[in-house]
């Protein structure tokens, strides 16, 4: 098991060095900018993800309710964020996946939408004391 965890550590780094290798021999310092500009786009992501998952978490709280969503969707951008700023387009394409991918606030929210649509009563509604 450890032998295998360390091939996974040694070998993430050292294929993103040849894929880097191998694509600024075809594409010039063209591959520089988009390493500066991914790094770039890391640190806005993380500084977003964690200004975003304060406002969901306090108006979640201000409804009385805890939100995990809230949570683990800060997480994915999170690590998203962390992948594009670690230099290499494979880490970038896993960073653009993980962000592409529907998270689990989606698959709630259709869910939660599905449901609804069966429960939906119209009416007037008036509080009393």
């Amino acid at each position: 098991m450890r032998l295998l965890l360390m091939v996974i550590l040694l070998g993430f780094p050292l294929l993103e060095v040849v894929v880097l290798v191998r694509l600024s021999e075809t594409l010039g310092w063209w591959i520089l900018a988009w390493v500066v500009l991914a790094a770039c786009a890391g640190m806005a992501l993380i500084k977003e993800a964690r200004f975003a998952m304060l406002a969901r978490l306090a108006s979640g709280l201000a409804q009385g309710s805890f939100s995990i969503v809230a949570l683990t969707d800060s997480a994915r951008t999170v690590l998203a964020g962390l992948l594009l700023i670690f230099p290499g387009v494979v880490s970038d394409l896993i960073a653009i996946t993980l962000l592409l991918l529907p998270g689990p606030r989606f698959i709630a929210d259709s869910a939660a939408r599905r449901e609804a649509e069966g429960n939906l009563i119209e009416g007037e509604f008036r509080r009393t004391r």
